[in-house]
């Protein structure tokens, strides 16, 4: 099971990076130690703390010649990971 799927990168969540606060879109079925555990070991730093939380999808209605269709966004889980005082994570460095 892949735990991490993206990080989140947003004017919100850049903010918190300057704080040492790190967003990730996660797999629903991950716990915290797993979180912790998938962030050290692929971007080699030490995280002191993980708080989650899961988003309901939200409710879309698209507007066609046929008539409306409604459906549901996928919910995702966030996790928002606090690194040790001093550790950077650079998600621009592969651009």
């Amino acid at each position: 099971m892949n735990v991490l799927r993206k990080p989140l990168v947003t004017e919100k969540y850049a903010a918190m990076n300057e704080v040492g606060k790190y967003t990730f879109e996660v797999d629903r079925k991950a716990n915290k130690v797993e979180i912790k555990k998938a962030v050290e070991k692929l971007y080699g730093v030490t995280v002191q703390k993980v708080a989650t939380m899961r988003t309901n999808g939200k409710v879309k209605t698209k507007y066609t010649k046929s008539g409306a269709v409604s459906g549901r966004t996928t919910p995702i889980k966030k996790a928002i990971v606090t690194l040790k005082e001093g550790d950077v994570i650079d998600f621009y460095s592969g651009i």
